[in-house]
Formats: C-alpha cells, sequence, structure tokens
C-alpha cells in the first residue's frame, strides 16, 4: 500500500541520523571554565570611615570584607598608621582583619593603610585600602570647676597643698598608705623597701587619743609625723572617734582603750554604746562633755603640726551611711559607726559642730575629705548617701572606700560620684584587698577610667611585705606606673 512507502523513508532516515550521532569514537563535550576569582572588598569599618569624636587611647580596629579573607605571610607587608601607632600584630578571622591602634593625642586624624596583598583570597588579592577617623577634643580638665581655694583652710602651707591637688587631679594620681595603728611610718618604710619607692602620703589615725592619760601612743610627739614632712612627703590625718561603752566607762579608760581590768571600755561601734550623736550636741550631758574633751585633745595636736609648718588632709566621720541606705529595711540596714546611727540630719550637725569648732580654735591647715558610702554600686537595693553630705561649705574633697573592687568597678564608682559632686575632687579614701579578692590595678582603674585625685591602701590584711591590705605585685605595679605620683616626684609644699 502507499502508506508503508511513505513512512519507511523517514524511519531509516532517523535510524542512520541516532547511529551517527552516538558512536563509541566521538569526544566528550568540554567542561565549561570555572568562575573568575574575585579580590575581596571592604564592607565596612570600625570606627566608620571619618568618623570623628573616636576616644584617645588603645583603639580597637576591624575591617569587614565581603567573603573570608587570609593575610600574607610576608612580614614586609604591614598595616600602616599615621597620627597613632599599630600596636601588636593584626590578625583575621573569618572575614574581619583586626588590628589595636595606639591614639594618644586628642584632635589628630588617624589614618589606617592596607597594603595590596596585605589581605587576599586563593587567586586574587585585596587592592589596597585606607580609611581615616578623627580623635575627640581635648576635655575640659576636670578641676575647672572645682574651687581655686580650700573652704577654710589659709595658712600658706595648706592653699599650696590644696592647689597641688587642684593642679594634678584628674592628670595623675597621687598614692598613699595607712599607718600601722600607731603615730609611726613603719608601713611606708616597708613600701620603699619593696619598691624602692616611697608613697606620696602617709595617713595618721587618732583612734587611741582617748583621754590625755594614754599611756600607749603619745600623740603629742609629733615627730614621727613631722619626719615624714620634712622628707618631702604629705600628711593625711583621720579620726575613728571612739566614745565609752557607758557612762559609767569614762572614768575607768586606761591608755589601752579598756578599764583596769583589761576589759574593753571604748568603741566606734554603735550597737556596743549607749553614746548617742544626738546627746553630743547637748549641753549637759556626759556625750557632749566627752565629744568636745576629746576635740580639745586633737585639736591641740593640729596646731602643733600648724605651728610647725605642716599642712594636711583631713577625713573625720567616714562612711557615716553603712547600710542605713538600704531601700529595704532589716535589722542589719545600720550604720556601722555611732556618728551615723542617728542619722543624716544629726550626722551633718555633728561634722558642722566639729567643723565650727576647729576653726574657733585657729585651725587654718586642714584640707576637709567627707566620705561617702554611695551604694556599692547596686542602685536596686541602695539609694546614695547625697542626704548626708555635710554641704559644699564645710567639704574639700569626697572619698570612696573600695575593697576588692575591680577596674571596672573603680571607674562605675568614680563616675556616678564626680556627677553627685561635681564641684569636687574625688579620691580613693581606703583601697585594699576584699571579700572579691585583690583590688583592681591602679593603672588599670585609670585607664578604665577611674581618675582618682588619690588612693590610700589600708594597713594590715596579710597581702604580703608591707603589712598592707594589698599584695606586693600590686604595690610594685602601683609605684612604677607612670600616672602614679611618689614621694620623690612631689614638690617642695612647705
Amino acid at each position: 500500500m502507499n502508506i508503508k512507502k511513505t513512512y519507511i523513508l523517514p524511519m531509516l532516515m532517523a535510524a542512520c541520523s541516532f547511529a551517527a550521532c552516538g558512536g563509541d569514537d566521538d569526544p566528550e563535550p568540554s567542561p565549561a571554565p570555572p568562575p573568575a576569582v574575585t579580590a575581596p572588598t571592604v564592607v565596612s569599618t570600625t570606627p566608620a570611615n571619618n568618623a570623628t569624636d573616636v576616644a584617645t587611647g588603645t583603639v580597637s580596629v576591624q575591617v569587614v570584607y565581603d567573603k573570608d579573607i587570609r593575610m600574607a605571610s610576608d612580614a614586609s607587608l604591614q598595616p600602616k598608621v599615621t597620627g597613632g601607632t599599630l600596636s601588636g600584630a593584626a590578625s583575621v578571622s573569618g572575614k574581619t582583619l583586626s588590628l589595636a591602634v595606639i591614639c594618644p593625642d586628642y584632635e589628630t586624624k588617624v589614618t589606617i593603610t592596607l597594603p595590596k596583598g596585605l589581605i587576599g583570597v586563593t587567586g586574587a588579592l585585596a587592592d589596597e585600602y585606607s580609611f581615616s577617623f578623627t580623635t575627640a577634643k581635648k576635655p575640659e580638665s576636670p578641676s575647672a570647676n572645682i574651687a581655686n581655694a580650700p573652704v577654710v583652710a589659709s595658712t600658706e602651707q595648706a592653699k599650696k597643698l590644696y592647689s597641688y591637688f587642684r593642679e594634678q587631679y584628674g592628670q595623675k594620681v597621687i598614692s598613699s598608705v595607712m599607718a600601722n595603728v600607731n603615730w609611726n611610718n613603719d608601713c611606708a618604710e616597708k613600701v620603699y623597701k619593696l619598691t624602692g619607692k616611697y608613697p606620696a602620703m602617709n595617713c595618721y589615725d587618732f583612734i587611741h587619743v582617748y583621754v590625755p592619760k594614754n599611756n600607749w601612743i603619745n600623740y603629742n610627739d609629733s615627730k614621727p609625723v613631722t619626719d615624714w614632712a620634712n622628707a618631702g612627703g604629705i600628711v593625711q590625718l583621720m579620726w575613728h572617734f571612739n566614745v565609752p561603752l557607758s557612762e559609767d566607762k569614762v572614768t575607768a579608760i586606761t591608755g589601752t582603750g579598756g578599764d583596769a581590768n583589761g576589759n574593753q571600755a571604748v568603741t566606734c561601734t554603735p550597737s556596743e554604746t549607749t553614746f548617742r550623736a544626738t546627746n553630743a550636741l547637748k549641753e549637759g550631758t556626759w556625750e557632749n562633755k566627752w565629744f568636745y574633751e576629746q576635740m580639745d585633745l586633737v585639736a591641740d595636736i593640729i596646731l602643733k603640726l600648724q605651728e610647725a609648718g605642716i599642712a594636711a588632709t583631713w577625713r573625720p566621720f567616714h562612711e557615716a551611711a553603712g547600710n542605713a541606705i538600704a531601700k529595704q529595711q532589716a535589722n542589719w540596714t545600720k550604720a556601722w559607726f555611732w556618728w551615723g546611727y542617728d542619722g543624716a540630719e544629726t550626722y551633718k550637725k555633728l561634722w558642722i559642730a566639729m567643723f565650727d569648732y576647729f576653726k574657733q580654735k585657729g585651725i587654718r591647715n586642714l584640707i576637709w575629705i567627707w566620705t561617702t558610702q554611695n551604694y556599692n554600686g547596686n542602685s536596686s537595693q541602695y539609694n546614695q548617701d547625697t542626704d548626708w553630705y555635710p554641704g559644699d561649705n564645710y567639704v574639700d574633697i569626697v572619698a570612696r572606700d573600695l575593697y576588692g573592687y575591680t577596674a571596672a568597678q573603680n571607674s562605675r564608682e568614680f563616675s556616678e560620684i564626680q556627677a553627685a559632686y561635681p564641684n569636687k575632687m574625688v579620691v580613693l579614701g581606703e583601697c585594699g584587698h576584699g571579700d572579691a579578692g585583690e583590688q583592681g590595678k591602679i593603672g588599670d582603674c585609670w585607664t578604665a577610667g577611674a581618675r582618682w585625685g588619690h588612693f590610700m591602701v589600708w594597713y594590715q590584711g596579710g597581702q604580703g611585705s608591707t603589712d598592707t591590705m594589698c599584695s606586693d605585685s600590686w604595690w610594685k605595679d602601683a609605684m612604677s606606673d607612670p600616672n602614679v605620683i611618689t614621694r620623690d616626684q612631689l614638690p617642695n609644699l612647705k
């Protein structure tokens, strides 16, 4: 039939075509060429290009690329920095190049250049890349808002001492150590033996002044203090103001603070005494008589120092609030010392009573330091103790006592206190090993922003050879730090 003839020819042609295309001797098709390798490019930088107001100091720099990168092993290829200095080696992790740049100067343009060949991927190198940022403007001097003269001190030595504190404030921190109870320089000598340098200041406590029959420490012998001052050191004075346990103990007190039978007779702790601050301000009470007799003893000694041409810082009635500023009151939320036990208003009256009495006695050589208890950085549980502040007219410097605080915690405390008392210098009144461990290194505290006017390490504590509450390594670090002033660096302040 014609229909068969019609389909045979196309079928034969198709078969021939299939056989021709699928023969065993035909070559494989050529593979597709690999995609071209592209060099990594920068996505972002930290600080951003053309950023301003970048903090001085060591700046952490990051350069982020669009793909994972590697860094050349060729030591001749290094980031180049103008306006600063590269600190250590750069490193790569994933897409990020990290480096540290020391930028010591304010208002300075810092340019970082990454040369071609420093960064790349297999088969392609990144082109040279540069970016810049500018450091912050020089801040106003922290002493700009602080009074040019002390609130009451007027001797030449006191005015020179205050001016020196003010000049150094925010620039360097002045070192100090607490005397070991006795009227002596023993701990300072041990710091010198360990480090080869004396602390700039030595602090003496009137804790055992009691009554004239004190036969343990002769506070009227001012030689230890005058020796320190004549050697060029600054004198600090403070007072753990002891009181009798009760009225009947007044006549029983011996020179060692006990009674004739060796029993305790004086204390600072409010739970151990019937002495009340409110009564100390009421004429005719035994507390009032003791209060003024003790102030007379201390005032007479201070006047002798004044006559010898010695000025000093003066830190009475410290840490007054204790735990009384806790938001949730309990049986433990009390003041630690009798001078704070009757509350903020009575405390301020005590401070002003002493201030006015010393002024009346002719004392003009003291720089007055008030110690804030603050709230240990825990605002959720504690209020600030600003209600306890005697007032700008009665205080030259505000102190804080910290034990076992890290550099970051020091910085937070300093910032909070400076914000609360912007017209006063802020100092570290006491420091040392605490429940949390070693006190933060002074250099680390300074770098973190805790620009204390001075620090004072408390005595004892068994931390090392100095018989203080800081270890030998802490002292060595502090006394070699370029931001710490030691006694040999002091000008003549007499």
